[in-house]
């Protein structure tokens, strides 16, 4: 496999591997959301002020409105983190 297939690959086993621990498989509840981000994400939740990022979050990728988020909203973030990673390394030279 390609590093691209490789990388999409991963994207859909992290989302499936926290996905369902409490009910439906094909969607992360707030509570799954918030394990996957303490432990994919550590740095994104570092402090107590960070406490309603998680609700926050939740809110604005349930497009759906159904308060959990299903793989394509969960897509819509990975890639809007993706990008502005990647405006932070292009703007830091590192890039």
């Amino acid at each position: 496999m390609t590093e691209l297939e490789t990388a999409m690959g991963m994207i859909i086993d992290v989302f499936a591997r926290y996905a369902g621990a409490e009910g439906n498989k094909q969607s992360l509840t707030k509570g799954e959301l918030k394990t996957l981000m303490e432990k994919e994400l550590p740095g994104f939740l570092q402090n107590k002020r960070d406490r309603n990022a998680v609700d926050k979050l939740l809110k604005d990728l349930d497009a759906n409105g159904d308060a959990e988020v299903d793989f394509n909203e969960f897509m819509v973030f990975v890639a809007a983190l993706t990008a502005a990673c990647h405006k932070y390394f292009e703007q830091a030279g590192l890039h």
